[in-house]
């Protein structure tokens, strides 16, 4: 296994493997003591060798598979020695799907919004079970889960509905199989800091970016169905025109007429329509879906409502680690009248435009807040905020500047390394910070 990490997905990979009695080494560039919570929770079994603080080239000869972790680099030399050793690299979600021939797959990609339309769609299949006649599972990029440890569980015509990243997506494309119902949700630029290393610009950037996602429909059949609104479809068209064999359905906003929902801005509209398309597919009425999807509360860490504290409403959208995510979560929360935000943002630097951003910003709040970073770094002199090197240092320097009836936003628009493990723990020690407010 080449990558193990916090987030739980390379634990239970590793677990699973280890069951089925694989001989297993397990390499990260993280050292002991940056894995002790996941080493912790494998140390029972005996079969798994440890490579910690480096890879080494030894290790990817002789095998009979490696199981690629997302976000393993493009140009990875590791990954070069495997193929050039004719070892078969496979990814978690692509490998599930590969030896599950007979189970459904519905797969969703985009740039923003594909997290909350994966738990939508999940949440109106999963409830209609015993009218679906089958059983419905979660996978793809979900904090804390394995999609090929399922293997023990689905039986031929079991639905699993996953969450796939542009990294993940490449395991479907060396695979050459892509999922039977396939959502894409939008395209806007995000891990060019990953891309551009293997680019001459950023333009090629953005295309390798858009090829991995457009491994979602690449090998589609006849029969399967790509799920499509307005605006991406012109964008697959353009970059691939001609080269979709999969049926194509468009979201129609005109059927949710007089519908309520919980969540709020026009981008989770985009994603109900898309998870009503996927339903209406698998044999779902409309009168069905309108009872599940008005009832859906979102997703956390997602424009997530954490407390109302004398007044002032506060959020947690930490899983906005892009400009174009923040932006939305102004639009959708804010009162450009009022500019009744403070917003608390920054972090680690993704090589992305943060024009727009710029330019949104004094339109929507009272008061900035920035986390120290290395994107944080470039917004010096665009953005008028005050710099703090903790998260609690953030929030009580935000509420400084709060009153009732404003709102208070955690909305990064940058990755989380440096000051965090990741975006979940971001949005974890803002939660436990916000409830311990008295």
């Amino acid at each position: 296994m080449l990558g193990l990490g916090l987030l739980g997905r390379g634990l239970n990979d590793a677990k699973f493997l280890a069951e089925c009695g694989a001989d297993l080494i397990v390499t990260d560039l993280k050292k002991t003591e940056d894995l002790k919570p996941t080493l912790q929770k494998l140390s029972k079994y005996k079969n798994i060798k440890y490579v910690l603080g480096e890879h080494r080239l030894e290790d990817f000869k002789d095998r009979g598979f490696v199981l690629k972790a997302a976000g393993v680099p493009l140009d990875s030399l590791y990954i070069n020695e495997a193929r050039k050793n004719n070892i078969s690299v496979e990814m978690d979600e692509s490998l599930f799907t590969k030896l599950c021939p007979k189970v459904r797959v519905v797969g969703v990609t985009g740039t923003r919004g594909k997290t909350t339309t994966t738990y939508l769609i999940y949440e109106i299949l999963k409830r209609l079970e015993k009218k679906l006649g089958c059983n419905v599972y979660l996978g793809g990029n979900i904090k804390g889960l394995a999609t090929l440890p399922l293997i023990k569980k689905v039986k031929p015509n079991d639905i699993v509905v996953m969450e796939l990243s542009s990294w993940q997506l490449q395991g479907f494309g060396d695979s050459k199989i892509s999922p039977n119902i396939s959502v894409f949700t939008n395209f806007l630029s995000d891990h060019l800091n990953y891309y551009i290393k293997v680019s001459k610009n950023e333009n090629e950037a953005v295309q390798k970016y858009f090829d991995d996602k457009s491994q979602i429909f690449a090998n589609q059949r006849p029969e399967d169905f790509l799920i499509l609104n307005n605006l991406i479809k012109k964008e697959i068209k353009k970059r691939y025109k001609g080269k979709i064999k999969s049926k194509i359905v468009l979201t129609d906003e005109s059927q949710i007429k007089n519908w309520s929902f919980k969540i709020k801005g026009e981008h989770n509209i985009q994603n109900i329509l898309q998870a009503i398309e996927v339903a209406k597919i698998l044999g779902v009425d409309l009168k069905t879906i309108k009872k599940i999807v008005e009832n859906f509360n979102g997703v956390e860490g997602r424009q997530e409502f954490i407390k109302n504290y004398k007044g002032i409403k506060i959020y947690n959208d930490t899983t906005a680690t892009t400009p174009d995510a923040t932006v939305v979560a102004l639009k959708s929360l804010g009162n450009k009248n009022r500019k009744n935000i403070v917003l608390i943002m920054g972090g680690a630097d993704k090589n992305l435009d943060m024009s727009s951003l710029v330019k949104e910003v004094p339109k929507w709040c009272k008061k900035v807040v920035l986390l120290d970073g290395t994107g944080t770094e470039k917004l010096d002199g665009k953005v008028d905020g005050v710099l703090v090197k903790s998260l609690k240092d953030g929030l009580l320097e935000a509420l400084k500047y709060t009153k009732r009836g404003d709102i208070l936003v955690l909305s990064p628009a940058f990755a989380s390394f440096g000051m965090f493990k990741n975006e979940f723990d971001r949005g974890e020690q803002f939660n436990r910070l916000v409830k311990k407010l008295k």
